[in-house]
């Protein structure tokens, strides 16, 4: 790699660090950060090397980076499959497959989830992390953007909580089928990304925290039945009852969750004022 290079590949990953907050990757903010994004000791923690090797990765003084080095700035610095690839193509090593779960969504998909008002629509990656969701979603569920990244997960939230009220799953009457469904296909998943650190993280604490998973993983079950209606225990404007279609996007790993209720039922209207209000409190007259 010349030394060309390596400066195109220390000015990209540069560009990278200044993107990524602090938030992003749940690091505390901090009160004297004089650059914008990441400071290279914390890209280095998150990758997993060294802070002199990375820095002299920026620096151009580097010499090649292995293809498990790539992989894990790709991930420490959350690039998208593009900048993934292009990444393993400054550093001279074309890429493989994908090393973990994609988490980009297309635009179009986004495009699509939004033009669904009469319905509750989100995005989850392969590890049932909700990557994006539509307003009637976050009122019929939760509002995602108020959570941080790792209690936007539905397995997590399924076994380890919280459950509001006593309630699984937001009070949805198909939690406890959603429950054993979302352990076949993780198990599924974990087969596909064996090397992903945030994949077999998220078994392990599953495995430790729940005896339930644990009972259902050690079952080593990969299929599982869909569940097409099911009901929400709403606290505003009373149960919903819908029916789920998923749609796949194969290429980012990912499904499209669909909630939409029979035109002209009380669910419908139901739904439509969640549209509406939103994640707003909406107080209830006594």
């Amino acid at each position: 790699m010349d030394h060309g290079v390596r400066q195109e590949l220390g000015a990209f990953l540069r560009s990278r660090r200044e993107r990524v907050t602090s938030a992003d990757v749940g690091l505390p903010a901090g009160t004297r950060r004089r650059t914008p994004g990441l400071r290279r000791e914390e890209v280095a923690q998150l990758a997993f090397i060294s802070a002199e090797y990375y820095t002299r990765l920026e620096q151009a003084r580097a010499t090649r980076p292995s293809r498990e080095v790539l992989a894990q700035l790709a991930r420490a610095l959350r690039l998208s499959d593009a900048e993934r690839d292009h990444l393993h193509h400054l550093a001279g090593a074309p890429p493989g497959p994908p090393p973990g779960p994609s988490r980009e969504v297309r635009q179009s998909i986004l495009d699509l989830i939004r033009t669904l008002p009469g319905a509750a629509a989100f995005v989850l990656s392969a590890t049932y992390e909700v990557l994006a969701w539509n307003d009637t979603a976050a009122a019929l569920m939760e509002d995602f953007s108020a959570l941080p990244r790792r209690d936007r997960n539905l397995v997590r939230r399924a076994f380890l909580g919280p459950h509001r009220d006593g309630r699984r799953l937001y009070g949805d009457s198909g939690a406890d089928e959603f429950a054993r469904s979302a352990v076949r296909h993780l198990r599924a998943t974990a087969a596909r990304y064996p090397g992903d650190p945030e994949v077999t993280g998220l078994v392990e604490e599953l495995l430790s925290g729940s005896e339930e998973f644990a009972r259902l993983w050690a079952a080593h079950d990969v299929t599982g039945r869909p569940t097409p209606c099911r009901t929400f225990a709403h606290p505003l404007v009373g149960p919903v009852a819908v029916t789920s279609d998923v749609l796949s996007v194969p290429d980012r790993d990912q499904h499209v969750v669909i909630y939409a209720a029979a035109p002209g039922s009380p669910s419908a209207e139901a739904l439509r004022l969640l549209s509406v209000i939103g994640t707003q409190r909406m107080e209830v007259a006594g």
